[in-house]
């Protein structure tokens, strides 16, 4: 047993969260297709954690009992970012794209489509006048 209570809270802790955690919640077990692809899913792992206590009143402690309160707690977030694409003896990274979050994010991401657009229709009235 430790020095103080809040040293073996911290050490529960951190062995939960160590056996959450391992390396196939980064990089996934492969997947094989039929058609002999494999995919690998890549993810990225935010972990948090917190432990804390308190003494209760200002007596000494009596032998038998501690005048303590503690908690802990853990939160674990995993994203899926790519996949790892391999066919033979090639390898792509596939990276798996985010939805937009607002409407400036999804202004941003239509930018190239609407360029390739007014950039066509341009192109196409510049004809018009061409052949008149």
């Amino acid at each position: 047993m430790s020095e103080h209570p809040i040293d073996d809270l911290m050490t529960t802790t951190l062995q939960k969260i160590k056996e959450m955690i391992d390396v196939d919640a980064v990089v996934g077990k492969p997947i094989q297709t039929p058609d002999g692809l494999t995919l690998i899913p890549i993810s990225r792992l935010s972990l948090g954690f917190a432990s804390g206590g308190s003494e209760f009143g200002k007596t000494p402690r009596v032998e038998g009992k501690n005048n303590f309160g503690g908690g802990s707690g853990a939160g674990v977030k995993m994203e899926p970012v790519a996949f790892l694409v391999v066919r033979g003896e090639n390898v792509r990274l596939l990276p798996v794209g985010m939805p937009p979050a607002g409407p400036v994010d999804r202004a941003i991401d239509m930018a190239p489509d609407l360029m390739d657009k007014f950039t066509a229709f341009w192109d196409q009235r510049k004809r018009d006048k061409e052949t008149f």
